[in-house]
């Protein structure tokens, strides 16, 4: 079965047609589907519409949240109840089209784990939507390795498996197909048709940039040390222990060959401050390493992900 999930927020203009398109392409395709609407705390009357039809057609399901609590939860929301093998997220502004599912498919069938959708012509503001995207896909293809020309597409289609135990938190949505290529999976992009906006507001602005970017870094330390904390707090922590050391020895220095007063020398306030900071990232470190290691233990996780065995039982 398919699985569609469709976050919506205040989108009650274009609730009906959104829902007609996606009814459209998935009977013309002839394969089981469900449509899992989400109402991220609407205010505009989209939960009675939600409500409707849902009433009128057993194949969408409807989840309301007590308050707005951004697209990624939503997103989440819509992947832990999806039933699915195949899971297709995507926006509910009528900006991607339904029409295109059939050729995310159809790439999946290629022998892919996940098919990410590429808004080559994007009907968005150039200065506000449009140069920001194209910035920041480049930055997080060069951060990631992972190699995508619009990570901000919401029309994308994972294998259910590649989602297994994915949690999202912040904006971390968009870097779901870097989660998938962690765990292994096969990635393609397909051009999907995109439109403006006509009916309701767009929930994005200059300000998701700085979150974007926010998320990045916790995603590249998440790809680098999850497992080895201790390599990035212990590097910093030595390193500035070396800044230390070397200021404390050039304050000696001058004090005993240049006859330099200590306390007009700021190297020797650096070599303390240093030095103090190399302590904290160590013992940071360290915690990080037995929270890191109570996660596993605690939960019987593996350090490592199986594909596939032969003539073994793997639970």
């Amino acid at each position: 079965m398919i699985s569609i999930t469709i976050p919506i927020h205040n989108e009650a203009g274009n609730l009906p047609r959104l829902y007609a398109r996606v009814k459209e392409s998935m009977t013309e395709l002839g394969q089981p589907w469900e449509l899992i609407l989400v109402n991220d705390g609407s205010t505009d009357g989209s939960e009675h519409l939600l409500d409707g039809l849902a009433a009128s057609d057993p194949a969408v399901k409807v989840v309301h949240f007590r308050r707005n609590f951004g697209q990624t939860a939503a997103m989440m929301a819509g992947f832990d109840h999806a039933g699915g093998d195949i899971i297709i997220p995507m926006d509910g502004d009528l900006q991607n089209d339904p029409g295109d599912i059939p050729l995310m498919l159809a790439r999946l069938e290629e022998g892919y784990d996940v098919v990410s959708g590429w808004r080559k012509d994007r009907k968005d503001s150039a200065l506000q939507r449009n140069l920001p995207s194209i910035l920041a896909n480049r930055l997080i293809s060069f951060v990631s390795g992972v190699e995508l020309h619009d990570f901000g597409c919401s029309l994308k289609a994972y294998r259910r498996d590649v989602l297994a135990g994915v949690r999202l938190y912040g904006e971390m949505h968009r870097f779901l197909p870097i989660y998938a290529h962690w765990h292994g999976a096969r990635i393609s992009e397909v051009e999907v048709r995109h439109y403006p906006r006509t009916s309701g507001q767009s929930k994005y602005g200059l300000e998701r940039v700085l979150k974007v970017l926010a998320d990045l870094i916790t995603v590249k330390f998440l790809d680098r040390f999850q497992q080895k904390p201790m390599y990035l707090f212990g590097a910093v922590g030595l390193c500035s222990w070396l800044i230390g050391a070397v200021s404390g020895v050039s304050a000696v220095y001058r004090k005993y060959v240049w006859n330099e007063p200590f306390i007009q020398n700021p190297l020797l306030l650096l070599a303390v401050l240093t030095a103090v900071t190399g302590v904290m990232c160590i013992l940071m470190g360290l915690l990080a390493e037995m929270i890191m290691r109570t996660f596993f233990e605690s939960q019987g996780k593996r350090a490592y992900l199986i594909r596939a065995t032969r003539n073994l039982d793997v639970s």
